[in-house]
């Protein structure tokens, strides 16, 4: 009796045949492992001392009723950012916000003394050069209202010399680039690869000679999607490594923060290789394959916070922003890493990218030829 045909084995050739195809090609291991790590190394040597400039936010109870407020507010010095109390308050345990300002009515009625004092919050994550270049430029203004409208009175204002310190954890610089490396690479490595290895089975009759033996089809994606989504682990496990020992990249919770980033990276993987197929089975030629990647993956790459933060953008930008994938899979990424969240804590991300792997395996299936 002959051996009946055993699906097992003709994946696991199908995976082992591709894998060995993709570490053939030298450029797909330079473009998706070395100019990561170059990225890295040179955006992660860029404020290594924690935060840089000078971000602040005002105390939810501060007086508003006055013209320090209104001044304070407009001045270029001052990038003030508008968040409740609960985000100010996480921004500055991280170090992105230099201080939270206080400004309140003086409890002296005898008008000897300024009507208003000053009060700054800020964190052990904060660089304090910044604090002291936040007070002074706090001091200036303040001089600045003084002469203008009340010269031949006491100080408007003064600023309290003690600065409430609340415990915080530094924010590198690193901690924001690799996060956006990390999905910068597996986006374009990706697509690049899935598109361009199907496109090419295809046209050489690979596909339709699997199609027309008795492997399952499913078994003959999953054989060439595997390996790459392997390929891409590795790629990732390498950059997490790389910025861990030799740039300090914040790992929380150690080897759990690690394997749960890993798996966020698969969520991701798995919705570009739905990508991969349908760019592969629409084009009709290979020319146009990367013409479709770089209408998918540039705005991602620009608008997703793969180099700098999306609150640089007005909100109605930061609005389409927040649809895009790869914001999704970066916010997470970061969220995991350094805030020390879990996978099940980022549902929104999840949801997010699970709608568009619906959205985008719906389309796949229809478009998808095999000859």
């Amino acid at each position: 009796m002959p051996r009946p045909y055993s699906q097992s084995r003709a994946l696991f050739a199908i995976t082992r045949a591709s894998y060995k195809a993709i570490f053939s090609n030298p450029s797909a291991i330079v473009f998706s492992i070395l100019f990561p790590i170059i990225f890295i190394m040179i955006f992660g040597a860029f404020g290594k001392g924690g935060t840089v400039g000078v971000r602040a936010a005002f105390d939810n109870t501060s007086d508003t009723a006055n013209q320090l407020y209104t001044i304070i507010n407009n001045i270029k010095g001052i990038y003030i950012v508008k968040k409740d109390t609960a985000q100010s308050r996480e921004d500055l345990e991280k170090g992105n916000l230099t201080a939270i300002i206080k400004i309140q009515r003086s409890s002296d009625t005898t008008g000897n003394k300024a009507p208003y004092i000053i009060t700054l919050k800020s964190s052990e994550a904060v660089n304090q050069q910044n604090v002291l270049v936040l007070k002074t430029i706090l001091s200036a203004v303040i001089k600045n209202v003084n002469e203008r409208m009340y010269p031949n009175t006491p100080s408007v204002a003064t600023i309290s010399e003690d600065v409430e310190r609340i415990p915080g954890r530094v924010y590198r610089q690193i901690d924001f680039i690799l996060p956006g490396q990390l999905g910068f690479s597996i986006l374009f490595s990706t697509l690049f690869g899935i598109a361009f290895t199907f496109f090419g089975l295809r046209e050489q009759l690979v596909l339709k000679r699997f199609y027309a033996s008795p492997v399952n089809r499913i078994n003959i994606l999953l054989g060439i999607g595997t390996s790459r989504l392997f390929f891409q682990l590795v790629n990732v496990i390498v950059l997490v490594l790389v910025g861990h020992f030799f740039m300090n990249f914040t790992l929380q919770h150690g080897a759990i923060t690690f394997i749960e980033m890993l798996l966020m990276t698969v969520v991701m993987l798995f919705l570009l290789m739905g990508v991969g197929l349908i760019f592969s089975s629409i084009v009709k030629s290979d020319t146009s394959i990367p013409l479709l990647i770089n209408l998918f993956g540039f705005p991602q790459m620009l608008l997703s916070g793969t180099f700098f933060s999306i609150e640089v953008f007005p909100k109605w930008l930061q609005q389409i922003c927040g649809i895009l994938p790869l914001t999704q899979y970066n916010d997470a990424i970061r969220k995991i890493s350094f805030e020390g969240l879990h996978v099940y804590n980022c549902g929104k991300q999840l949801g997010i990218l699970g709608v568009w792997i619906i959205v985008i395996y719906a389309v796949a299936v229809r478009v998808i030829k095999w000859e």
